[in-house]
This record gives C-alpha cells, structure tokens and sequence, in this order.
C-alpha cells in the first residue's frame, strides 16, 4: 500500500513545497492517480461489470450489501475488512467500510490486476512529477 504523504514528496524531491501547498498537491496526486488508474481499469470492462461497479463505488442504495450478500457473504470473517475498520477507526459494519470493502473485493474479483494497475500508474505519476519539479516548485532549472 502506498501512502501520499510527506515521505512521498520527499520521495519525489518536493520536501521544500510551501506547507500550504502540500495537502492540495497531494489531493491533485491522488486525483489524477484515482482517474488513470480508473481509465485503465475500465478498459476490457462489460458495460454490466461499469455499472456494477459505479453502483458499488457510487454507494447507490443496497448495491454494496447485495454485492457483499451474492458473493462474499462471510465478508465479517475476512481480514481485509477487519484491516479495513482499523485503518479508518470505525466498526466493520460501518456502511464506509463495507462500501470500501466491496469495491476492493470486486476489483479483486473482476480486475486481479488492480494492484499492478496502480502501482505501476503511480510510478508513472511520480515520473512526470519529478521531471517537472522545477515548474511545480517555481524554481529556474539548472543551467546547462
């Protein structure tokens, strides 16, 4: 798992990025991270696995517990959902941990690539990050 955070910027060079900068650049990463990683892992899609999905991530109205009841109806038992509820502080049955639950169990089932998906997006991001550094903190780039 990878966090956005301050060792992700000092990992990508941008330490010295003003405090107030940070929290917002850090949102603008996992935006533009939560889209092409969504862009890739749609390509191949059904439009019924889409709506699906959309439904489970959309917290539309009992899309996640008829998901979680259809396919992983021992979903307590899971060390996923129990990891889960202490990353966030709240109780498994909470409807955030379940939602996020059964996003993440549906992207194993219809997209056990997703792990790769995202890693290897973020890399992508940080690459692009780091070649536009000098932009992204105001600073001339070295003289040549």
């Amino acid at each position: 798992m990878f966090q956005l955070d301050d060792k992700f910027l000092a990992d990508i060079g941008l330490a010295e990025l003003p405090e107030e900068q940070k929290k917002p650049f850090l949102q603008h990463v996992y935006d533009q991270l939560q889209y092409k990683v969504g862009i890739t892992l749609s390509e191949g899609m059904s439009d019924e696995q889409l709506q699906e999905f959309e439904a489970i991530i959309d917290r539309q109205d009992g899309a996640v517990d008829a998901w979680i009841a259809q396919n992983k109806p021992d979903y307590l038992a899971d060390p996923l959902l129990q990891q889960l509820s202490q990353a966030v502080q709240l109780p498994p049955d909470n409807p955030n941990v379940k939602a996020e639950y059964a996003a993440t169990k549906w992207l194993e089932v219809n997209r056990p690539d997703y792990r790769d998906v995202v890693a290897r997006t973020l890399e992508e991001l940080k690459q692009e990050i780091v070649q536009n550094r000098d932009a992204i903190l105001g600073t001339p780039p070295p003289a040549a």
